[in-house]
């Protein structure tokens, strides 16, 4: 099984469908009989997951364009659609395990005090956060008097759970960076200690996705190689929570006229616009690649 998981903040680009085209393909029976992908066990299906928790950025009519541009292009899905914001139940539950276990702990410092905090590390910028719980009694004035605080995962206890990070690994079908192939050793270490939730939202983007893809059987996980890093930290997370490992397949980043990737920030043409010009499905899909 393999997924495409958009957030509806905002129209999909050529970059979102060549994401969603490959991901469509590789549940193809043509894909599951490859010689070039013998590992790959998704099992002919395809899902479609609105990953919303951002319920700031999120809305409503970019949500409906998602649905309205798959279709466009071709794509079917599974139904029903999993939608993030609904499941906000499922991650309280995950977080509370891990912090039953003591494998999380709340950060109270801002944004900028932990940029602050990497930059003054000894020995040079460690580019990556690693903190600790407060003690006790400072931890219950400061949620008293109402603090925002993050949940961060403790990589030092996630380790020693674990016994170390060297039974970590996962597989890798297409090409992450630097050309990276076939089995990868995880380094959760080089994402340090990531957060997990925050007080005003109950879950983050690297628990919701682990917990999603676990849930609903994901087997390969298609997406760009911006997001081959957060395999490393995702990994650990499956291994903690007891999850099985899907296989992985980053593929190459759909760029511009400047070389840059498409993204949405920097307003890149939406298949809306596409559409209204004229293009037919059948024109974009060949220009991706696609027959």
């Amino acid at each position: 099984m393999t997924r495409f998981a958009p957030s509806p903040t905002g129209y999909l680009h050529r970059g979102h469908a060549y994401s969603a085209l490959t991901a469509f393909e590789a549940s193809r029976p043509a894909a599951l009989e490859s010689a070039l992908e013998p590992s790959l066990e998704s099992g002919g299906r395809f899902i479609l997951r609105i990953e919303d928790i951002d319920r700031t950025r999120c809305r409503a009519d970019y949500e409906a364009a998602i649905y309205e541009d798959l279709a466009w292009l071709g794509l079917s899905w599974e139904t029903p659609v999993r939608r993030q914001s609904e499941h906000m139940a499922h991650y309280g539950a995950a977080l509370r395990g891990l912090a039953q276990r003591g494998l999380i702990y709340r950060c109270f410092r801002t944004r900028r005090e932990v940029a602050w905090a990497i930059e003054s590390a000894p020995h040079g910028a460690m580019e990556v956060f690693r903190g600790e719980a407060l003690p006790s009694a400072d931890e219950a004035r400061r949620i008293a008097a109402g603090e925002p605080y993050a949940w961060r995962l403790s990589l030092g206890a996630a380790e020693r759970a674990l016994g170390g990070f060297g039974a970590l690994t996962f597989h890798e079908t297409g090409e992450g960076p630097d050309g990276q192939h076939g089995l990868i050793q995880a380094r959760p270490e080089l994402g340090g200690d990531v957060v997990l939730a925050r007080k005003d939202v109950g879950v983050a983007y690297h628990l919701a996705v682990v917990s999603d893809d676990a849930l609903q059987g994901v087997t390969q996980i298609v997406r760009g190689q911006d997001l081959f890093e957060a395999t490393h930290v995702q990994r650990l997370l499956q291994a903690l929570l007891g999850y099985p490992t899907p296989t992985y397949r980053h593929h190459r980043l759909v760029t511009g006229a400047d070389g840059r990737r498409l993204a949405k920030r920097d307003r890149a043409q939406t298949l809306r616009d596409l559409r209204g010009s004229g293009m037919t499905p059948q024109a974009l899909r060949a220009e991706l690649g696609f027959g």
